[in-house]
């Protein structure tokens, strides 16, 4: 039994409608549906890069394939917990064994991806049946939002379509959706340390939030790169530095647009994504990355990558660094 953290659309669009039927629910555009329905998993990657997303860049290879996924995980899921944060309120279920239904809708939102111009798509919704969900934990206890131990905040909150907890995470999810004692992990030195690291600085509804914390370090990092290589008088060839952003509020928007578009992962690598000073491996930590690194930072020259892949990648060839990770996968090595 997997638990996943998931949204149901963009802008959580489907959610009603999952909630009301008891289904859990992803969405393919028309044009690639087929491919999946096939099981063409290449044709189906190739079809998505041809578009361009909400945030004017080509999706790569590994989002495509994520796609492909998505669609598998959540049309295939039996017995499995998703989790859904709507407000303050922490709702669940579990996948049922029932199979998916599969309905064309125009999507209620404009600008997402392979919309040109920012129309809406003609999309196809899988709908796959599971229990009713429960804002209760089995023991009757209400699941809030404010009432979540700031380090569980941090792992049962997503912003991207899917999540599938660690199995550590998962464990602590099924203690709190079955009213259990959740004493060992709160106990735990890093809970307490994670405790200790927000007081005096948000309140118990407003918590630490990581993710937007470097988010916004990541536009400021770009921000004040840009200015000082701009006021630069050298005799050597410098890197070209333009920010091509109105603001750094933009940069930041276009940065959390980022980060949902490759589900939390890294771009170059696939591996989860880590936020905040305090996390557990800092050579994991997300960093932004021009994808030419002669280009400027703007919209379609920018991806979050692991801080050790940026550091390892420098200003080489984006596309061959990939193919080189490509290779050391292939063989095993990670």
């Amino acid at each position: 039994m997997s638990v996943f953290i998931a949204n149901f659309g963009r802008e959580n669009y489907e959610w009603p409608h999952c909630l009301k039927r008891g289904t859990i629910a992803t969405m393919n555009d028309v044009g690639v549906h087929g491919f999946w329905e096939q099981g063409e998993r290449e044709a189906y990657i190739q079809e998505q890069m041809k578009g361009k997303t909400w945030a004017g860049i080509t999706p790569p290879k590994q989002v495509a394939s994520r796609w492909f996924n998505l669609m598998t995980i959540v049309s295939q899921s039996s017995g499995d917990i998703w989790i859904h944060r709507d407000g303050d309120d922490l709702w669940w279920t579990v996948s049922g064994e029932t199979a998916p239904s599969f309905e064309r809708k125009i999507e209620p939102v404009t600008g997402d991806r392979g919309t040109a111009g920012g129309g809406q798509r003609e999309i196809v919704v899988c709908h796959k049946p599971c229990e009713p969900w429960r804002k209760t934990s089995r023991a009757g206890g209400p699941l809030k939002w404010k009432s979540l131990h700031a380090k569980a905040r941090e792992f049962l909150a997503t912003e991207s379509t899917l999540q599938k907890l660690s199995d550590e995470n998962a464990m602590y999810a099924r203690a709190l959706i079955n009213g259990d004692d959740l004493r060992p992990w709160h106990n735990h030195p890093a809970w307490i340390q994670k405790i200790d690291s927000t007081k005096g600085k948000y309140s118990p509804v407003t918590f630490f939030d990581a993710r937007n914390l470097e988010i916004a370090r990541m536009a400021k990092t770009a921000f004040t790169t840009t200015q000082a290589s701009n006021g630069q008088e050298a005799s050597r060839i410098v890197k070209n530095k333009n920010f091509g952003f109105n603001s750094e509020y933009e940069l930041e928007n276009y940065i959390r647009g980022l980060l949902n578009i490759q589900d939390n992962l890294c771009a170059l690598t696939e591996i989860p994504l880590q936020f905040g000073n305090d996390c557990e491996d800092p050579q994991m930590r997300c960093s932004l990355d021009r994808i030419d690194s002669q280009g400027h930072y703007e919209a379609g020259n920018l991806q979050i990558v692991c801080k050790f892949a940026n550091q390892w990648k420098s200003d080489r060839d984006n596309e061959e660094f990939k193919r080189l990770i490509g290779t050391v996968r292939s063989i095993g090595v990670f």
